[in-house]
């Protein structure tokens, strides 16, 4: 359990750590929201220790972030009057991303050895978070897992801004995976290829840009696919 100034509250995060942990060495640091036990963080987990056995994946730390209320973390303030009535608790996003900034990872990188490499796993809100954080502050990781983003959100005002966000940061190494289902809703589709698109046109030499849609998922069913798709890129099996 971690308190939050920023947030005011306690966060319960959820570690793993490879059977092999040293204190001596240094691990990549996987950060996966919607990271409650009874949501993602198990089957998360047991990918990364099939692909550290399998398909030589480094050993890493995986960082659930436990929910508590994900509407009010994950999204950005809207005026539009229908969203506010209908999830009156959003649009406090800024504050958790501080959350995370300030206090999460440095936590974190005090607590255990880490060798700089921190992935951020995120779907639906959460690939909305992660895609606000890659626009917004993108030095706070390395690797971007978006699966499903719901940039519907305020009327795509994220998408929208995209292209400018884009151009306010450097260009430095990062690497950007999105994945929608084919069957999910089609505003979906379009709206994870044009953060696609945003990114490819963004001019950016050290950007490695992974885009694929799952033939068979919809938003229901896509995460645990979409993620084993994104480490069979990531660590190719090898004989």
């Amino acid at each position: 359990t971690l308190h939050s100034s920023i947030l005011n509250e306690d966060r319960t995060l959820n570690i793993y750590l490879p059977a092999s942990y040293e204190t001596g060495k240094s691990y990549p640091v996987i950060y996966l929201l919607d990271g409650s036990i009874d949501e993602d963080f198990i089957h998360i987990t047991g990918l990364v220790q099939f692909f550290n056995l399998m398909f030589g994946m480094p050993d890493c730390i995986v960082v659930g972030i436990a929910n508590v209320d994900r509407k009010r973390d994950f999204t950005f303030h809207t005026n539009l009057k229908e969203l506010r009535e209908k999830y009156p608790t959003t649009g406090h996003s800024e504050a958790f991303i501080r959350f995370v900034a300030e206090e999460l990872q440095p936590y974190i990188e005090k607590t255990y050895k880490t060798d700089g490499a921190r992935y951020l796993i995120g779907q639906s809100l959460g690939g909305l978070l992660a895609s606000e954080i890659l626009l917004k502050q993108p030095e706070l990781f390395t690797h971007y897992l978006i699966v499903s983003p719901s940039l519907w959100w305020d009327d795509e005002s994220l998408l929208k801004q995209a292209p400018a966000l884009l151009q306010k940061h450097g260009d430095q190494p990062l690497y950007v995976y999105i994945s929608v289902g084919k069957k999910e809703d089609k505003i979906m589709r379009r709206e994870a290829a044009a953060l696609r698109d945003a990114l490819r046109q963004s001019g950016r030499k050290n950007l490695n840009l992974d885009f694929w849609e799952m033939p068979d998922d919809n938003h229901a069913t896509i995460l645990h696919g979409a993620i084993y798709e994104a480490f069979k890129r990531l660590f190719p099996y090898k004989d």
